[in-house]
């Protein structure tokens, strides 16, 4: 426990204006390279400022055990704990606040050295078939993804902590370019060990995901379902198969439209926030209150479990603060260099499906973000990646090779962001070159185009790509 602690604080002290919409300049919040991805849309009213100064206080703060032995308990939650701190924190967990995972609202980082416990990725697991919405089956000992930590008292003191560990192992793959340019891939492959519950059921599915950047989801949020599906009609006419995921919507008790996500299994950011913090920290809500210990989580399930812990007003001002950053706007972009990179990007058949133009709804949920031209380069869409991408794990509708295309704003920020060049679903890409080489299936001629380039051509689309 010792050494997963200390490998995890090594990660969160490593650390490193708006967007892609035509407007004013954007006050900066700090000027710190590393909140560049914290800045607030402009035009804020005082009362909208304090409560997304609110909201990252509630990102930021820590959360601690309602049930450990050595603090009184406090049924009054919202009486702040020690140091400041929020009481709440299990039964089971995987971090005690968003920005362990979520440094600066960033991407999370892989760590390089091979055999190293995750620290910033979460891994889903699931059995065939479906639950009764249609959404990933749990294991039964084990539920949704594994939890490292835990807050019980255990009988046997000597016993460690969570429900297992989970290590990632690098697999080498050499590469070589047709101009003879050679590099070294690096292919997961995860390890489940120590786990407190009895093996994991037959049949297991697994998928390790990266913790995803936190730009411009309030745009996204704001485009509208029908402009969604009408890129997945233009994209049939080209060939490609661009689909939408539909997904169990908590908060409207009905089912939604996938928008976020990696397989675009969250119909809102609301949903999404309440979500994490009740998989990944134990912090009930009035969406979910009830602890995810299974049957046979003795222990967890007698834990001591007080009222709802993310209040209505803490869950308010994060999700007001999630929703209203602005999206890094594209910089060096009058450079030849970066020029030519964008005209690669669209040759090659990249903008197919990284749509470079999104179009946002009259009806959004604040004006700043209605009728608004935005620079995304998703098309929030599923898309069959190929078998060298393919966890092998349906999410609603997502197939097992299915991804939703990520957006590209601001990714040339995330190293100066939280020093994190880790990209795709698992992190396995360490720049921006590896991540293009690993795409496949749908992709699969877009990456041959730039595979087949020569060097010159292949600098100055990653120069462009490093422009958002």
């Amino acid at each position: 426990m010792k050494k997963t602690l200390s490998v995890l604080l090594a990660v969160l002290l490593a650390g490193g204006p708006g967007m892609g919409v035509t407007q004013s300049p954007v006050k900066k919040v700090a000027g710190l390279p590393q909140d560049a991805y914290k800045q607030p849309i402009p035009n804020l009213t005082a009362k909208q400022f304090k409560q997304f100064q609110r909201g990252e206080k509630v990102f930021n703060n820590f959360w601690i055990a309602v049930n450990n032995p050595t603090i009184p308990l406090v049924w009054d939650l919202s009486l702040p704990g020690p140091s400041g701190g929020e009481w709440g924190l299990g039964p089971m967990f995987l971090a005690t606040n968003c920005a362990a995972c979520h440094v600066n609202a960033g991407r999370g980082r892989a760590l390089d050295a091979s055999g190293s416990l995750t620290v910033q990725h979460v891994l889903r697991i699931s059995v065939p078939g479906t639950d009764e919405h249609g959404g990933p089956n749990p294991d039964p000992h084990y539920g949704t993804e594994i939890q490292m930590f835990d807050t019980v008292t255990r009988k046997d003191p000597a016993a460690r902590a969570g429900e297992g560990e989970v290590y990632l192992d690098w697999i080498d793959k050499p590469f070589r370019f047709p101009d003879g340019e050679e590099l070294v891939l690096r292919q997961p492959k995860v390890r489940v060990e120590k786990l407190n519950f009895g093996p994991l059921a037959d049949g297991i599915m697994m998928s390790l995901r990266n913790a995803q950047a936190m730009v411009g989801l309030g745009y996204l949020e704001a485009v509208s379902e029908k402009d969604i599906l009408a890129l997945a009609e233009k994209q049939k006419a080209e060939g490609l198969n661009g689909r939408p995921n539909y997904v169990r919507d908590d908060i409207k008790k009905q089912t939604s439209l996938g928008r976020f996500g990696w397989k675009a299994n969250q119909p809102s950011v609301r949903q999404q926030i309440a979500g994490a913090f009740h998989a990944d920290m134990g912090i009930t809500s009035s969406l979910y209150p009830e602890q995810m210990c299974t049957s046979v989580q003795t222990e967890c399930k007698a834990a001591i479990v007080g009222p709802t812990e993310l209040r209505p007003d803490m869950w308010d001002a994060i999700s007001f603060w999630t929703l209203t950053f602005e999206a890094p706007a594209q910089r060096n972009k009058d450079k030849p260099e970066v020029k030519n990179g964008e005209s690669h990007f669209v040759s090659t058949g990249c903008a197919a499906c990284h749509v470079s133009e999104l179009r946002t709804s009259k009806n959004a949920h604040l004006p700043h973000f209605a009728n608004r031209t935005i620079k995304p380069y998703t098309d929030m869409l599923l898309h069959d990646m190929g078998p060298e991408l393919a966890d092998g794990r349906p999410d609603y509708q997502a197939g097992g090779a299915d991804w939703r295309t990520a957006p590209l704003w601001g990714i040339g920020l995330s190293k100066q962001v939280n020093a994190s060049t880790s990209f795709l679903h698992d992190g396995r890409a360490r720049n921006l070159q590896e991540a293009i080489i690993w795409h496949g299936g749908e992709a699969q001629a877009a990456r041959d185009k730039f595979v087949a380039m020569p060097k010159a051509q292949r600098s100055e689309l990653l120069a462009f790509l490093e422009s958002l």
